[in-house]
C-alpha cells in the first residue's frame, strides 16, 4: 500500500485485544523495571487527526482501574520503517488536548502529593488538562507538547505501532523510535 493507501484503511476507530503490558522507567527496590498496564482505544481522522484513551490499570487483567488518559493531535508522517513492508515512521503530536482522570482513590492521592502546582485538588473520576502545562508525573515541561517518534504498521486486519524499548525510555527522540512492533489495536 502506499500512504495514502495507509491513511484510508487507518480511518476508524480500533481498541486493545487485552490488557498491555509496558515496561516503565520506574524501578522495583531489586533493580528491576516496575511493568504498567493499559488499555488503548485509538480514532485516526480526517486531515492526520488522532484522538487516543488509554486507561492504566495496576494489575495484568485490567481489574483496578487507576487512570485515563485522553489525549488528540495529529499525526506527521516521516516515511517508510524498515520493520516491515508497509510499515510507516509517524509522530505522534499531542497538539490538541491531553487530560488525565484517575480512576482510583490511591491514584488520585498520588497525584495531589506529585502533581499539585497549578492543579485542582485531584479527585476520583474528574479529568483535569494537563495540555501545555508542566506535569512531573509524565515528564510533561510548560510550554511544549508532548510528542513521540513511533511507528504505524497495518497488517492482517490489525494495527500495529511500535513496541516500547525493553529499558523503559520512552520515544521522545528520534534515535528512540521503536524497532519492533508491540501487540496489535483491532476495528470496534
Amino acid at each position: 500500500m502506499d500512504l495514502n493507501q495507509i491513511k484510508g484503511a487507518l480511518v476508524g476507530d480500533w481498541a486493545s485485544i487485552a490488557p498491555e503490558i509496558r515496561p516503565s522507567s520506574s524501578k522495583n527496590a531489586d533493580g528491576t523495571l516496575k511493568p504498567f498496564y493499559l488499555k488503548r482505544s485509538f480514532k485516526y481522522l480526517p486531515g492526520d487527526r488522532f484522538e487516543l484513551q488509554i486507561v492504566n490499570s495496576a494489575d495484568p487483567h485490567g481489574a483496578i482501574l487507576l487512570a485515563r488518559i485522553g489525549i488528540k493531535g495529529h499525526m506527521v508522517w516521516q516515511g517508510p520503517h524498515a520493520i516491515a513492508p508497509g510499515a510507516q515512521k509517524v509522530d505522534f503530536m499531542a497538539d490538541e488536548a491531553y487530560e488525565v482522570t484517575p480512576l482510583n482513590q490511591g491514584f488520585a492521592d498520588l497525584l495531589n502529593q506529585v502533581a499539585r502546582g497549578g492543579y485542582d485538588k485531584w479527585q476520583v473520576n474528574s479529568a483535569q488538562s494537563i495540555f501545555g502545562r508542566s506535569f512531573a508525573p509524565f515528564g510533561l515541561v510548560e510550554g511544549k507538547n508532548f510528542m513521540e517518534f513511533d511507528l504505524v504498521y497495518l497488517g492482517h486486519g490489525m494495527l500495529f505501532w511500535g513496541a516500547r524499548n525493553v529499558d523503559g525510555r520512552g520515544f521522545d527522540k528520534e534515535e528512540n523510535r521503536p524497532t519492533n512492533l508491540q501487540i496489535p489495536l483491532v476495528r470496534k
